[in-house]
């Protein structure tokens, strides 16, 4: 990755009415990388995007996106990136390949880099058997094709995707992101939403916002490295797992208990200095046996342990 800054933004805020959707947002993504929003649904992901792209005017705060002021000139900034919306957003009544045309109009491209490049994409995309399609008619994962071969037509050099693979299948979402990687190679910036967990461990780096507010940033791997929690995994017979759960939920040292199938993930206070002799102690009175482990940290405990933090914190 580049030391260079594709998108930086200070106290970046955005209200609807007495609605804050965005509040006081500050980060830096740097060019050559993919940098990823991950959150719940009203988390402000998407109003953070629209700002980014110049579609909406901040309320307060400062952002540059390609060292272009987004409040100053919104245009300018336009026209240097790609934006693929979570909704399919092209033309169901247009085939693939005018819809492809039609966008290198906006884009304002020569004919002749027009087609050029339009053949370009339909052989990357798998596409080219089909130009005659209706947009209408096309799958989820070749709608999702479509939307971003469109959105990298004039090649620009950041790339901004909202939730882009929330409507198409496992297979379609492993081949997206591959295509993703392959356009970082090539000098590409990407910032990309999303609620899925396995997407947001591809990100070389990732802002965990909750609420409209950045709660955890980093990549991956150190935030799962400083997660302030020790995570003991708890497997237990099936017919004892709920109650369980429910025997840790109800201490003060246990932050949160997720199950994952007939196993329970279980956060604890890393002031317990031996948490498996901790959460043995808990579970005695059931008299259920389980095994118990202590184990690496995922990226759901950290978005669990990020987004109960700052809910405290809002709460206090």
């Amino acid at each position: 990755m580049s030391n260079e800054t594709a998108i930086q933004t200070h106290s970046l805020t955005r209200r609807f009415g007495t609605l804050t959707a965005v509040d006081q947002l500050t980060l830096r993504v740097p060019v050559g990388s993919i940098y990823g929003f991950l959150g719940p649904n009203g988390s402000g992901k998407s109003t953070t995007i629209r700002m980014l792209c110049g579609l909406l005017t901040p309320s307060e705060g400062d952002a540059t996106v390609l060292g272009i002021d987004v409040r100053r000139d919104p245009e300018a900034v336009k026209r240097k990136i790609g934006y693929m919306t979570q909704k399919f957003s092209l033309y169901t009544d247009l085939t693939i390949l005018e819809n492809l045309k039609f966008m290198a109009e906006i884009y304002g491209m020569r004919r002749v880099d027009a087609e050029q490049r339009i053949a370009e994409l339909l052989e990357r995309f798998s596409l080219g058997a089909m130009t005659e399609q209706l947009g209408g008619t096309l799958s989820g994962g070749q709608r999702q094709r479509l939307a971003l071969a469109s959105a990298t037509l004039h090649k620009p050099e950041l790339l901004f995707l909202d939730e882009p693979t929330s409507a198409v299948d496992p297979e379609s979402r492993r081949e997206f992101w591959e295509f993703l990687f392959d356009m970082v190679d090539q000098g590409t910036t990407i910032l990309v939403s999303t609620h899925f967990m396995d997407e947001a461990e591809r990100c070389h780096s990732l802002a965990i916002l909750d609420e409209g507010r950045l709660v955890a940033d980093g990549s991956p791997e150190r935030l799962m490295s400083d997660l302030p929690a020790a995570v003991v995994e708890i497997e237990s017979a099936a017919a004892g797992t709920r109650a369980v759960r429910e025997a840790l939920m109800a201490a003060q040292d246990v932050f949160d208990v997720a199950q994952l199938g007939s196993r329970l993930h279980a956060l604890i206070d890393p002031a317990r200095n031996q948490p498996i002799d901790y959460v043995e102690s808990l579970l005695r009175p059931t008299g259920i046996q389980s095994e118990l482990r202590v184990v690496e940290p995922n990226l759901e405990d950290v978005f669990v342990m990020a987004t109960m933090h700052a809910k405290t914190e809002r709460a206090a």
